[in-house]
């Protein structure tokens, strides 16, 4: 997503298409009018240069907003471009070659010698995609004429954000607009202290100087997994204990959590579910992890690793930032109250991403940065959350979008599955990568897609499809009925599909 976005983003930007460039639409009048405010010194200021932040600025500055970002860290891309999303999925990826190479490409009749990890350039490897991210997002704003000012902002007035120094100075930002795309931190773990050494974040995950012999990771989510799974492929024996009874995290299909709990244990990580972490203490020879059942707590173990793995979630960045002096009060999970509009109690001052209710990704953040941009121009703001997708970018990959079947058991609504096995495609047999299916759940009545889940070889990619279909209200039939190119694990999806819509697959592999 961000490679596109900063080889593409001046021109993608600018034909949104909630923007309509007919001469008779009222929107496009308000939308092409320069809105420089008579006095203040911006029309918008955006505190942070996150995902939801960068765009935002980019996509205001684009439709004429005078745009200032606040921004701490001395890289841009928050989070998810410097420790998050981009590094750790240069980290899967190039370990997941690493492990074809050691273990698969024998089979594939590829005889490689001897196959070594030569540590120091793997993390290279990400730090380049990294620069050369962060970097480009600096060369974005010159180009589109977006003000970065450093600092910590904070706001210190309805108009006006304080971007404090690290040497004690600051500097007064008088604004129109106030936009908080300040995003989300680690959430900590009661009674262990992270030193990002061997009790780490997904931070210190990102950057260990040596492969661990022994790994416990406290969290089977999407970052654990993940972060798992890179250090599994190099060699380093994992165990991740969960307090939930599946794995997978928020919003996964039961059945695909099964699965893919089955496939992960295939290729050597460990679970303990159902089991709750007590404590941890350093020990000379490594860290000494106290776990009990989460319902007996009778039932006591150590475990014993070289290298511990917090990953409980994460909370939103919301200190700080002058919210309470100002009258807007945080909810009990630390998020920032919006409306529809993503404005806060004060009209003026908006929040998008992590840092307001929603799943914690950042294609939400952005896609929230520009309709609330363009809302502040007087243009429609609309996002339909139930169509935003997720995934977990392990091999295999995860992706779902829509509703579950236990959403729909929980709300009573009649619904049918089509499912088809990767194993039957193809594509997937040819590359020998055939784990997993495409589950599709369509409305009893009506046929429309209700839910897409998909476990198996590119499931980012091919999640992307069912989206689009969620989006514009497609039918099972519509997808079943059309033309998808032969040999590709798109097929998998039709077939999936075609089954929910009239019972069973045709299967074209």
């Amino acid at each position: 997503m961000h490679g596109k976005l900063l080889t593409r983003l001046s021109t993608a930007l600018k034909s949104s298409p909630s923007i309509s460039h007919c001469k008779t639409c009222p929107t496009s009048v308000a939308l092409q009018q320069r809105y420089y405010s008579a006095d203040a010194e911006a029309d918008l200021v955006v505190i942070g240069s996150g995902p939801g932040g960068y765009v935002a600025a980019i996509k205001a500055a684009q439709l004429g907003l005078k745009t200032v970002c606040v921004e701490k860290e001395e890289t841009l891309g928050g989070t998810c471009l410097n420790v998050g999303c981009i590094p750790s999925k240069a980290l899967l990826n190039n370990s997941h070659y690493y492990h074809m190479a050691k273990h698969d490409f024998k089979n594939r009749g590829i005889e490689v010698p001897s196959v070594t990890l030569n540590l120091e350039k793997f993390m290279e490897a990400k730090s380049n995609a990294v620069k050369a991210l962060t970097g480009g997002i600096v060369h974005l704003f010159k180009s589109n004429k977006v003000q970065l000012v450093k600092g910590h902002g904070k706001i210190t007035g309805k108009n006006e954000v304080t971007a404090l120094k690290p040497d004690g100075s600051s500097q007064k930002v008088k604004t129109k607009n106030i936009m908080i795309a300040t995003g989300s931190e680690v959430t900590p773990f009661p009674g262990i202290q992270i030193d990002e050494e061997t009790i780490v974040s997904s931070t210190g995950a990102l950057k260990l100087s040596k492969i661990p012999e022994k790994l416990v990771v406290i969290g089977a989510g999407v970052i654990g997994l993940e972060l798992g799974s890179v250090w599994g492929r190099l060699g380093t024996k994992v165990t991740a204990v969960e307090f939930l009874t599946s794995i997978g995290g928020v919003g996964i299909d039961s059945e695909v959590a099964k699965t893919f709990q089955r496939v992960l244990t295939k290729q050597g990580m460990q679970f303990k579910l159902g089991t709750k972490v007590t404590g941890a203490q350093k020990t000379s020879s490594g860290i000494v992890i106290d776990v009990e059942n989460a319902k007996d707590a009778s039932k006591k173990e150590k475990l014993e690793a070289d290298v511990l793995l917090v990953c409980v979630g994460r909370r939103p960045y919301t200190v700080n930032l002058g919210l309470e002096e100002i009258g807007i009060e945080r909810d009990e999970k630390g998020r920032i109250p919006v409306n529809n509009k993503f404005q806060t109690v004060i009209p003026n001052i908006y929040a998008i991403g992590d840092c307001i209710h929603g799943p914690m990704l950042a294609h939400k953040a952005e896609d929230e940065g520009i309709v609330c941009v363009e809302g502040i121009l007087g243009g429609p703001v609309h996002i339909d959350y139930n169509c935003v997708p997720s995934v977990i970018y392990t091999h295999p990959e995860v992706a779902w979008v829509g509703r579950s079947e236990e959403d729909l058991k929980r709300d009573n609504i009649a619904y049918k599955v089509g499912k088809f096995p990767f194993a039957a495609n193809s594509r997937a047999k040819t590359n020998n990568d055939t784990d997993g299916f495409v589950k599709v759940l369509a409305d009893k009545h009506t046929d429309a897609i209700l839910g897409v889940h998909i476990i198996g070889p590119s499931a980012g990619e091919l999640i992307a499809e069912a989206v689009l279909g969620l989006e514009y209200g497609a039918s099972a039939e519509d997808i079943a009925r059309t033309c998808h190119a032969h040999p590709t694990c798109s097929e998998a999806v039709r077939e999936a599909t075609l089954a929910a819509y009239c019972g069973k697959a045709i299967n074209f592999g």
